[in-house]
């Protein structure tokens, strides 16, 4: 005799896309928009204007978005990585960018800040700058790693040490590469509209993606960010994952410190890159991932470092002064990681339940009735 299955109950397309990881950074994505269209619709506004070379480029805030969240996007890359194997932050990309952005640069101009021509090709400088940087995040994962020692607590130490380097490396000079093909890395390439930035955000997105594709280090680093004991049982190097996570990390600090000095061609130590380590870690938080470790989501991250952008630029638009930018920063991701937290969504799906279960109940009573 046939046995009745019974029907799993059916769950709302809401209350799906809540339990969803990515749910959160779309909405913020989507209030933000909501937002300007009602404030002002200017704000979508693309024009194709000249820039200082007399090439045609794409202007607008949209575009600034997509240009300076490019960074951003691709720190959140391995922001995201130490944060799921350590389940702590790395707090010192900004003072490492200063670092490797002063050597690439010294590299650059050699012994004279004020060089008339390049004293190495931009490629050699480039890939030195990201043995430096990557030097300095196996420093910090060593630490985590071997020392275990906080990673907040253990990249304090370049944080606070960092700029100075940086500014030892050139002697307190700030040099100045005058060939004008080093500024294209960092702004737009002659008859390209789009800036280059995103160009080399979407080259980082594809080789991360087919790095965690087609290789095992994703699930290992879920596994020791969820239990590191568990994953030595089954014979893992807890200890080689992070520090690998952290040198993953270094070579985006490198890249986005090449973007970064490639905009204006030379360097402010105390000013290049500051406070970046928050919004890089806003970022992860924002798209859902869990800052004690654990299991990560790479598409949610890059979308959340896209929209702490699009608020800054949204707040930049509305004449926020700078020094108060963090706290009107702050209260809106605060508002929206507490969102993302697994009570909150419970509730709300437990809320979305409910309202359905009296929907139905109230659709049998009029039917009964008819």
């Amino acid at each position: 005799m046939a046995q009745n299955k019974v029907a799993p109950p059916k769950t709302s397309f809401f209350a799906g896309l809540m339990r969803n990881q990515i749910f959160i950074p779309i909405a913020a994505l989507l209030l933000l928009t909501i937002f300007n269209l009602i404030a002002d619709p200017s704000f979508f506004k693309i024009t194709l204007a000249e820039n200082s070379n007399g090439d045609p480029v794409l202007n607008g805030y949209l575009i600034t978005v997509i240009d300076y969240g490019s960074e951003l996007a691709i720190l959140a890359l391995g922001m995201t990585l130490v944060t799921a194997a350590s389940g702590g932050q790395d707090i010192s990309v900004g003072a490492a960018i200063a670092i490797s952005g002063s050597v690439m640069l010294r590299v650059l101009c050699g012994s004279d800040s004020r060089a008339e021509t390049m004293q190495a090709p931009i490629i050699v400088a480039f890939l030195i700058s990201c043995v430096v940087a990557m030097l300095f995040g196996a420093f910090n994962g060593s630490l985590v790693a071997f020392f275990k020692i906080q990673p907040m607590v253990a990249t304090l130490i370049l944080f606070t040490a960092g700029r100075s380097i940086a500014a030892w490396i050139n002697h307190n000079e700030l040099p100045i590469v005058k060939d004008v093909s080093f500024s294209y890395f960092g702004n737009y390439f002659p008859g390209v509209p789009i800036p280059t930035p995103f160009f080399i955000a979407v080259i980082c997105f594809i080789a991360t993606w087919a790095l965690l594709k087609f290789t095992t280090l994703g699930l290992y680093v879920q596994s020791v960010g969820i239990n590191e004991k568990t994953s030595r049982l089954n014979g893992l190097n807890p200890e080689l994952i992070k520090l690998l996570t952290y040198v993953f990390l270094g070579l985006c600090v490198a890249v986005a410190g090449f973007i970064k000095v490639s905009r204006l061609s030379t360097i402010n130590y105390s000013v290049i890159a500051k406070d970046i380590e928050m919004d890089a870690i806003l970022a992860v938080a924002l798209g859902g991932n869990a800052l004690s470790g654990g299991k990560f989501n790479m598409g949610s991250s890059i979308l959340g470092a896209y929209v702490i952008q699009y608020l800054t630029t949204t707040l930049y638009k509305f004449k926020v002064n700078a020094d108060a930018l963090p706290a009107y920063k702050a209260v809106v991701v605060i508002l929206l990681v507490i969102m993302s937290a697994p009570v909150v969504r419970e509730k709300f799906a437990q809320l979305t339940k409910k309202l359905r279960a009296n929907k139905e109940h109230t659709q049998a009573a009029n039917a009964a009735s008819n």
